[in-house]
């Protein structure tokens, strides 16, 4: 349990929570179903988690002089030049159970960053605007939180989308037992007078 006293207790709270509740929309689905598409644009619930855990990898590594120990299971940059999406699909010998895995590590490896470095200590997004390259570890604590919890409202709707299951985190749902059907009557009735 985080000091909640502790501003990097808060943060990095803030950052595991995210995390956990991105894994538990993974929770009870096969590989089919955690791999499909259910955007236009592709978005699948394995492969924001395949995202998150490159985002996590390369935040906490290279911006603090870091790298992960087995950086041959991130995707590299060659694979990124081939497809820009590289990251946002789990390959046919990629399986949800091993992502999961792998988000577990680096998450780990980002927490010895945290972990070992002040808040105001120095790093360098290379790949960031030269003038916004150079930032600490608070603040990217704070980017990728936000990343985070933004990919997991993707996360939400898509486990949504494909079973009805809802809520904030395992135990902890944060939705009251309500009408839903009538509800949705209610709001698409609503709608239409505008129509």
């Amino acid at each position: 349990m985080a000091d909640m006293r502790d501003p990097k207790g808060v943060l990095h709270h803030y950052l595991q929570a995210a995390r956990d509740d991105l894994v538990w929309k993974l929770d009870g689905l096969g590989e089919r179903e955690a791999r499909w598409p259910r955007t236009s644009t592709g978005n699948n619930l394995l492969g924001i988690l395949k995202h998150c855990l490159n985002v996590e990898a390369a935040y906490f590594g290279p911006t603090f002089g870091r790298e992960f120990p087995t950086p041959e299971e991130l995707v590299s940059a060659e694979a990124y030049e081939k497809d820009s999406q590289a990251d946002w699909y789990a390959e046919v010998d990629e399986t949800k159970d091993g992502l999961i895995e792998l988000y577990r590590r680096v998450a780990v490896f980002a927490d010895q960053t945290i972990e070992q470095l002040p808040l105001d200590a120095p790093g360098r997004v290379s790949w960031w605007r030269p003038d916004r390259q150079d930032v600490t570890l608070q603040r990217i604590i704070v980017h990728v939180t936000c990343d985070l919890t933004r990919h997991v409202g993707q996360a939400d709707i898509l486990r949504e989308q494909h079973d009805g299951a809802i809520g904030w985190h395992a135990g902890n749902t944060s939705v009251p037992d309500y009408d839903w059907s009538g509800y949705v009557v209610r709001l698409t009735d609503l709608a239409q007078r505008f129509g």
